[in-house]
């Protein structure tokens, strides 16, 4: 197993600014904006953002909330171990709102199309946005994009995308990891 440095920490940095800057273009104030980080690796992701948002950019009152979309899937019963869900944390109602959806890595769009199933539950949003680090350009099994991408990726065969949080694995960096 071979793996390449796609993103190092200060390029993780830059792509995270950048990330915020588009998103104050398009939302301003973000009062009729609300941030859902997708669970589990999109929620580091989503937190960072609204930390910078606050803190580099001085933007006030950004809703965050996170997703669980382990029973929306497509295929959840096609797995035999059991499936360990994560915690949906939304306490505000999507009504009318602008949603972005936060995420590492955009794939398939399977876990994005779950998403889009799921947020109904919290009301019917004006419009749906998506934001991820990385786009596997590649790989897409349903007509997603991404409307913010930290960076686009041409992964073939085998190979994955890993993100890592400082919070979470100890580092900021993410791997193109080959078998």
């Amino acid at each position: 197993m071979s793996q390449k440095v796609l993103l190092n920490a200060t390029e993780i940095n830059i792509a995270l600014h950048r990330l915020a800057c588009q998103l104050i273009e398009n939302h301003d104030t973000f009062t009729d904006t609300v941030l859902i980080g997708i669970q589990p690796r999109g929620v580091f992701l989503a937190e960072r953002l609204k930390t910078l948002l606050e803190e580099e950019y001085k933007v006030k009152n950004i809703k965050l909330g996170y997703l669980d979309i382990t029973f929306y899937r497509d295929d959840f019963r096609r797995s035999g171990k059991p499936l360990e869900a994560n915690k949906t944390n939304i306490n505000f109602v999507v009504e009318n709102k602008k949603v972005v959806f936060i995420d590492d890595v955009l794939y398939t769009g399977r876990s994005i199309r779950s998403a889009l199933t799921a947020v109904q539950s919290f009301g019917r949003p004006l419009e749906i946005e998506l934001l991820t680090l990385i786009d596997r350009r590649f790989s897409r099994h349903l007509p997603i994009q991404p409307d913010y991408r930290g960076r686009q990726v041409d992964a073939i065969n085998n190979e994955k995308v890993k993100v890592c949080w400082e919070e979470n694995d100890g580092e900021d960096i993410v791997y193109l990891v080959s078998n």
